[in-house]
This record gives C-alpha cells, structure tokens and sequence, in this order.
C-alpha cells in the first residue's frame, strides 16, 4: 500500500466526501444525463467507477447504501 492510498479515504474539507464517493457521484450524474436522466444499472456503474479508482464490490455497495439513506454513515 502506497502513502498515497491512505489520503483516498480522507473526507475533502470542502463537502466531506473522500475520492471513492466522488468518483462514484461523478459517474452516476454523467451516466445519467447520458441515458436520459433514467435509472442507472448498479452494474454499469460499478464498472465506470473502476476506471477512476480501485475499489471492492462490497464497499461500493456500502458506499451507494449510505448516499440512499438505507445505512448510517460511518462517522456517526
């Protein structure tokens, strides 16, 4: 593990999302706007987000689970 990796997981100071949870934010608005504003398949997502950062099945699932409400956020 590089020392880079570590700061991956740190919350920006701006909105308190760290790059893992920007990079799937980032994906999920461009590829909505590229099918019409419809729904987005987990799995297309989760395969747009693997071009921007290493990330596991499971904490992407955690991850979109927290942003719609159905778990408690980590810090909390």
């Amino acid at each position: 593990m590089s020392e880079f990796e570590n700061f991956d997981n740190i919350p920006n100071v701006r909105d308190g999302l760290n790059k893992k949870e920007r990079a799937i934010l980032f994906c999920l608005q461009q590829t909505q706007q590229e099918l019409g504003d419809r729904n987005v398949p987990t799995i297309l997502l989760y395969g747009r987000v693997l071009e921007f950062v290493d990330i596991s099945k499971e904490e992407f699932q955690t991850i979109l689970s927290q942003f719609a409400g159905l778990t408690k956020l980590s810090g909390e």
